[in-house]
């Protein structure tokens, strides 16, 4: 170990992680001025001053059959990123979700002696009550969960997750309703998700239900959200064919949108929080939902539907998913009452989720695990 300033390993995948690791590291420094943050990430770790050992870019999948591609590469990486921490281990070594990478990453440690603390952040399976993986993560690492639901089943296994509610529920506050859209317009919020495949099945059946409710509001405004400057690059010629304006990130565009139509994914959480009448979506190839099916059977997938355990939030998934019903659940949306009835429940998956302090709470506990 360092006998100088604190040093911490922190591993995420995509996009999701990534934004809760520098949630975290931002309200960690502000104890640890010197920590020092290195390993793997994209440009928003990057930028909260992390040293990148391995760049994301490219890593996150859509379905296990996308994945088998990357394999080859992605365990190759892990070896080489055990064997550096064997030979220089940190004080900490923090995993962030992206399970098929970072549980093989501790097994992979421990399994060549690594006894430095590692702690599991957003473990995996939330919502898929797995045993073993469950207790797999508590072997390798210390898990700290973002779910009451994930700290009861640890707990029913006799595993101590850590627990202190949700990191959003302490940056995201519910902003001001905007006044009722005029009939003929109001602005739609786009957002169809960052990975390659969310962009393929996701935009079209975007523009062609927005083309849709054009019909009825002819001055609709429509804003997507585009993961990063290059993302928005890519995508600016395909929207401004169909009269959509590209913004920079989630935020970006539901800071001013009056309804959203979301691809499922902590988007979905920002949209609720903030409070954004929303709908959402998802799609697979079919032999990829065929997949999910098998190893899914819970009732909803949205993380706001999950958390209140009743829909409180349109989900359209895979041939529900057609213009025509994304245009009719926006077309409700844009509705005073529909929208406030959603925005009220809404308020109360707030109170389920977390509060003001669970980013202070858990920066807590992470710096007890490094000293």
């Amino acid at each position: 170990m360092s006998a100088g300033a604190p040093r911490i390993y922190v591993s995420c995948g995509e996009a999701s992680g990534e934004l809760q690791a520098v949630l975290l590291l931002e309200r960690l420094t502000r104890v640890l001025p010197d920590l020092s943050v290195s390993g793997i990430g994209g440009a928003r770790l990057r930028a909260a001053g992390a040293r990148l050992r391995r760049d994301n870019r490219g890593w996150a999948s859509m379905g296990p059959l996308s994945a088998l591609a990357k394999i080859p590469k992605l365990l190759a990486i892990m070896w080489l990123e055990t064997l550096a921490l064997v030979r220089d281990p940190v004080e900490l070594v923090l995993l962030v979700d992206f399970g098929a990478f970072n549980l093989r990453l501790a097994q992979s440690l421990r399994r060549l002696g690594y006894s430095a603390p590692i702690a599991y952040y957003f473990p995996p399976s939330a919502w898929l009550d797995r045993e073993g993986t469950a207790r797999e993560v508590a072997r390798t690492s210390q898990p700290i969960v973002p779910f009451a639901h994930q700290r009861d089943f640890y707990r029913s296994l006799g595993i101590d997750a850590a627990y202190f509610g949700h990191p959003l529920a302490s940056v995201i506050e519910e902003r001001a309703p905007l006044p009722l859209p005029p009939a003929g317009g109001g602005t739609l919020a786009l957002l169809p998700g960052s990975r390659p495949q969310e962009l393929r099945y996701h935009l079209p059946r975007l523009f062609a239900a927005t083309a849709l409710l054009r019909r009825e509001r002819p001055h609709l405004h429509a804003v997507l959200a585009a993961h990063d400057d290059e993302a928005a690059a890519r995508l600016r010629a395909q929207a401004k064919a169909a009269g959509v304006e590209v913004v920079r990130g989630a935020h970006a565009a539901l800071a001013c949108a009056d309804v959203a139509l979301i691809a499922s994914g902590t988007a979905v959480l920002e949209a609720a929080l903030t409070g954004v009448p929303c709908a959402a979506l998802y799609v697979l190839s079919e032999a990829q939902a065929r997949i999910g099916r098998r190893v899914y059977r819970g009732r909803y997938i949205t993380l706001p539907n999950l958390i209140s355990g009743e829909e409180i939030l349109p989900e359209l998934l895979q041939e529900r998913a057609t213009p025509q019903a994304l245009a009719a659940a926006a077309a409700e949306l844009f509705e005073g009452a529909a929208a406030e009835r959603m925005r009220e429940r809404f308020r109360h998956m707030r109170l389920l989720l977390g509060t003001p302090r669970t980013l202070d709470d858990l920066a807590a506990y992470v710096q007890g695990l490094i000293a």
